[in-house]
């Protein structure tokens, strides 16, 4: 599989011109936030040669975040992404100029137009406030879990296109002591006001995750996370 970490690293120069022969087709028009330079954005990806031939994709790893006209990734993704919606899906024809023009990669051949199937996940904005998302699947019942209260939990962690990196779900319950910075802040708070019995699915700014460091080659930085969790008990 070709690296993830070249589409970020090799930059076509700023003032690269837009080709005639850049193209794009809106398979989904999405519906939520529009995405504007400046803006940080997670997208979700699969790369092709005109030969159908897949190079790369992000379908069962983690999607790519990076900031929207700043010149980090290729001219064509910068130019593609602007003015979608999140939940918009996208198919970008990228001629040499704007990807990476007589340069040969793994599985990218000189010279070569890169077709992408993307889809727009997320857009955080300069000036947003880091706040979780909650949607609940499950009320409980009882007393609501605080701060100080140690809670059991199973949880499934996912990135935001659904790929799973971690879950304790058929396993032995994780024990969370509330408001102890023992977890990440977001978990944390998805797990405050839940009853014994009730779920969650909380998704994460990352802010309140692993933020720019992201975490242990598995996380990689600045990426939103979903869990969902259940409290078995509270102690």
């Amino acid at each position: 599989m070709w690296s993830l970490a070249l589409l970020l690293a090799l930059q076509q120069p700023a003032a690269a011109p837009v080709s005639p022969d850049y193209k794009f087709i809106d398979m989904i028009v999405g519906t939520g936030r529009l995405a504007e330079d400046g803006d940080r954005i997670t997208v979700d990806y699969t790369g092709n040669l005109l030969s159908g031939k897949e190079f790369d994709s992000s379908k069962t790893s983690a999607p790519i975040t990076f900031t929207l006209g700043k010149h980090m990734v290729i001219k064509g993704w910068d130019l593609g992404f602007s003015g979608m919606k999140v939940g918009g899906r996208r198919v970008l024809s990228i001629p040499p100029s704007m990807a990476y023009g007589d340069r040969e990669l793994e599985g990218i051949p000189k010279n070569s137009t890169l077709v992408f199937d993307v889809r727009l996940l997320r857009v955080d904005k300069a000036n947003d406030k880091p706040a979780i998302e909650i949607e609940e699947l499950a009320p409980g019942a009882g007393p609501a879990s605080k701060a100080g209260d140690t809670v059991d939990v199973f949880y499934t962690g996912m990135f935001l296109n659904g790929t799973k990196f971690d879950s304790n779900v058929g396993k032995s319950t994780f024990s969370v002591k509330l408001g102890s910075g023992g977890v990440i802040k977001g978990f944390d708070q998805g797990l405050t006001g839940m009853k014994a019995g009730g779920k969650r699915r909380v998704t994460i700014p990352s802010e309140l995750a692993y933020g720019s460091r992201g975490a242990g080659g598995v996380i990689p930085p600045d990426a939103a996370l979903i869990f969902e969790i259940e409290i078995t008990k509270i102690h």
